[in-house]
């Protein structure tokens, strides 16, 4: 058991899970048998299921970088090149298209302001731990002037190159990354990211499950990182609730048969399944629904919740639910049609996701908005302006884009960017301390909806 060094309330409000900062103690997950109101199992007795994972390894550790600039700004004609490893090909290729999309967005509306900070974005490829794209990729745009790469999406290939990055002194700043690890990874303060902390999505998922009425949880678990920590989480959450995990079946990037994992979940009979998946959730799901699973036990997460149309027969999918860190669309209905018009302009075609988009587009007017105010484009400079630019340190004046935000700075004062995907207000080890998380709902058409709960 630990306490976070930041704590965190959550809510659900109209189908959005807000967080804020708060303290929450999180009981470790290992070992945890005890039974359930309801449950068939003897007083005293557990089922007898051991939880495949050493949560306490998930815990994130206590680090707490110092950071230092030893340049001065504002800038007045500074040339920014930032790189981005956003899944172009791998498990999570079908959020690459609202990833980049948003950093070009961004890295447009930045050149565009023309406030002292130009960005020359080079664009790559992360790939996954599978194929490895990031062993030619992160060589190459670091070889290109990269001071700062955008990405990865997942967790476990953000691990693969992150040592790499920071040994370059570039900043490494993912809009995606979930795990818990990157807390309190030993980053010399170049690790940052837009995307808010598994433990909180865990303990909306979590409580989500139990409250709407399962009493027995099984997991299809990504056994990385990401898989693991947010299955660690949700286990945490679900049993604070009064639940039980009796199931949770691991498997390995790469891998394309999924039977032995459904039917060892299949066989604890639980009566809600969490897919905590990538795009292998499109194997797994045929053979739910073949084995007679109903939709509306099935719970996605950010890494497979995705708009399936016709990949389905339609109705497929339709009272399964899913969690991701998302604002309300509606109140981001305007980025998302000026996002869409960018795209189309720039010859592409209309984006039909758009998970993650926001917090892409904001990583790049951050690390602009830091750049300028640090007046230098090396890593160190820009990570010590980080936090100060988002709101977490400064008391800041609030300000809402890059341009807004730039006019603050070179006139000498501090900006706050309050963000498209929220305020960000980063703490010292670089991780948002507000953040909201997104429940949703598949409809007949196997496409997804915002659920207003509140």
């Amino acid at each position: 058991m630990s306490v976070l060094s930041r704590t965190r309330a959550a809510k659900v409000m109209g189908g959005i899970a807000l967080v804020g900062a708060s303290a929450l103690v999180l009981a470790g997950c290992a070992g945890n048998t005890s039974t359930p109101e309801g449950s068939d199992a003897p007083e005293g007795e557990s089922s007898g299921f051991e939880f495949p994972v050493d949560c306490n390894e998930a815990e994130p550790a206590s680090y707490t970088p110092e950071l230092n600039s030893t340049s001065e700004g504002p800038a007045t004609d500074l040339e920014y090149t930032i790189g981005t490893a956003l899944p172009v090909t791998g498990n999570l290729a079908f959020l690459g298209p609202p990833e980049i999309a948003g950093t070009e967005f961004a890295a447009a509306e930045v050149n565009e302001a023309n406030k002292g900070v130009t960005i020359n974005l080079v664009q790559g490829d992360s790939g996954d731990t599978d194929n490895k794209a990031y062993e030619t990729e992160i060589p190459r745009l670091l070889g290109e002037g990269a001071t700062a790469i955008i990405g990865a999406a997942s967790s476990g290939t953000s691990l693969q190159f992150i040592d790499q990055v920071i040994a370059a002194n570039a900043i490494q700043f993912s809009p995606a990354n979930t795990s818990a690890a990157f807390t309190g990874y030993e980053d010399n303060g170049l690790y940052w990211r837009t995307a808010p902390s598994d433990t909180l999505q865990g303990e909306v998922l979590g409580n989500l499950i139990a409250g709407d009425g399962a009493e027995t949880l099984g997991m299809i678990v990504l056994n990385d990182s990401y898989g693991t920590g947010l299955a660690c989480f949700t286990k945490t959450a679900f049993e604070a609730a009064g639940g039980e995990v009796v199931a949770a079946s691991l498997y390995n990037t790469g891998d394309t048969n999924f039977s032995a994992q459904v039917e060892d979940v299949l066989a604890a009979d639980p009566d809600a399944i969490a897919l905590i998946t990538f795009e292998e959730v499109k194997t797994i799901i045929p053979e739910l629904i073949s084995a007679e699973v109903p939709a509306e036990s099935l719970y996605f997460v950010d890494g497979n919740l995705a708009n399936f149309g016709d990949e389905f027969e339609a109705g497929t999918l339709e009272g399964a639910k899913g969690t991701y860190p998302a604002v309300d669309p509606d109140s981001i209905a305007a980025f998302r049609e000026d996002l869409n018009a960018f795209v189309v302009e720039s010859g592409d075609a209309e984006l039909a996701d758009f998970t993650y988009a926001p917090e892409s587009y904001d990583a790049v007017i951050l690390l602009a908005l830091a750049a300028l105010e640090a007046g230098s484009a090396e890593g160190p400079d820009v990570a010590a302006h980080l936090q100060q630019v988002s709101g977490g340190s400064g008391e800041g004046t609030k300000c809402t884009t890059f341009a807004e935000c730039a006019d603050i700075i070179n006139a000498g004062d501090v900006a706050d960017y309050d963000g498209v995907s929220g305020p960000v207000t980063f703490n010292e080890v670089g991780d948002p301390t507000e953040a909201s998380i997104g429940v949703f709902q598949y409809n007949a058409e196997n496409t997804y909806d915002f659920l207003n709960v509140g």
